[in-house]
């Protein structure tokens, strides 16, 4: 799989050819990252060096599982070059730990942050999970108290989404699990908001919040549009134009590449695609949707083609109209996804 990756990477030497910018984010996500050698690691980032113009101050992530996180293991990723670790701790509870069939228990999710700290990473996330049955929001207080305790520079903090097809979808669907009630989720929200605002950190995105200069290049680089390079089974790639979707499965993925061909689907977006992604991500952020942008690169006014329902928004106060700049209010980030699906075009 490693070297399936590399030759990917030589076969999509020049999905950036119309772009002038360096490489400034490299990002091991998906799967399980943490399970890859320091040497395959090392491999891998060889090769994006060898094909792609990587900015010197590159920003390099790594997810990794608390029950990966060895005292060696973490040291040898900084040797390598990785300087942002993103662990996925998801909760603090080993009773909840098991209900969402994490391998890790309670103790370890701790470890793995003092390891990370004790290896030299002065720049480290934690996936929390929130909206889980069983959860209460005393307990869910409890989770955002122990994370705040280590100063992370990043949280990233997720509802629980019962998708159909997974585990806890079918668990639903057969009545085995009980979805929580969504003035419980709302709960939670509005107290992660708050309790991390108390805390020092900056909410820039729905989901992700930053001590002050510690923004995930990453994440910034996705909600702000910028084009992206993805790899391997699944992965998503995005050149502003269009999207471009890997073949998830594995072994379909490997005979493909060994035939010096990349298995995927692209989608070519249309103008009405482009302005609803741009809705999309930008009301997401803390800088809102700059209304000008939209009008500028798409010819759309949304100020005058959707002026009712913006105007209802705001009457309800669920979004702000600063100068020129649509922006959700703490109310309307609980309700981000339905607003943006209400103000997007119909696509042909």
């Amino acid at each position: 799989m490693v070297g399936a990756i590399q030759t990917e990477l030589r076969l999509q030497r020049a999905y950036f050819a119309n772009s002038n910018s360096r490489i400034d984010t490299i990002y091991f996500g998906g799967g399980t990252p943490s399970l890859l050698s320091l040497g395959q690691l090392e491999s891998i980032l060889k090769t994006i060096r060898d094909y792609f113009i990587v900015d010197d101050s590159c920003e390099i992530t790594l997810e990794a599982n608390p029950d990966d996180m060895a005292a060696i293991y973490a040291s040898g990723l900084k040797q390598v070059g990785v300087n942002r670790l993103s662990i996925g701790v998801q909760s603090f509870s080993d009773e909840i730990l098991r209900f969402i069939n994490r391998a890790h228990d309670a103790r370890t999710a701790h470890q793995s942050i003092e390891v990370a700290r004790d290896a030299g990473f002065d720049n480290v996330s934690i996936d929390l999970i929130y909206a889980i049955p069983g959860l209460s929001t005393e307990l869910w207080h409890e989770h955002l108290e122990a994370a705040i305790a280590y100063r992370p520079e990043h949280i990233s903090a997720y509802s629980l989404t019962l998708e159909p097809g997974t585990v806890f979808g079918n668990w639903l669907s057969k009545n085995k699990l009980k979805e929580v009630d969504e003035s419980l989720s709302a709960q939670q929200f509005e107290l992660l908001m708050a309790r991390l605002e108390e805390a020092g950190y900056q909410h820039y995105e729905i989901s992700n919040f930053c001590k002050p200069g510690s923004m995930s290049r990453h994440n910034s680089s996705y909600w702000n549009l910028e084009p992206y390079l993805g790899v391997g089974p699944s992965a998503h790639s995005f050149n502003l134009y269009s999207r471009q979707f890997n073949i998830r499965n594995n072994a379909k993925y490997l005979k493909e590449i060994s035939q010096g061909t990349i298995p995927c689907e692209v989608e070519i977006l249309s103008i009405e695609n482009q302005i609803n992604e741009f809705l999309l991500t930008k009301l997401r952020t803390a800088k809102g949707c700059d209304t000008a942008t939209l009008k500028t690169l798409y010819h759309y006014d949304i100020l005058e083609e959707q002026k009712h329902y913006v105007r209802e928004l705001i009457q309800n106060g669920l979004m702000l109209l600063e100068g020129e700049t649509l922006k959700l209010t703490s109310k309307g980030k609980l309700l981000a996804d339905k607003i943006a699906s209400d103000l997007f075009l119909v696509t042909s």
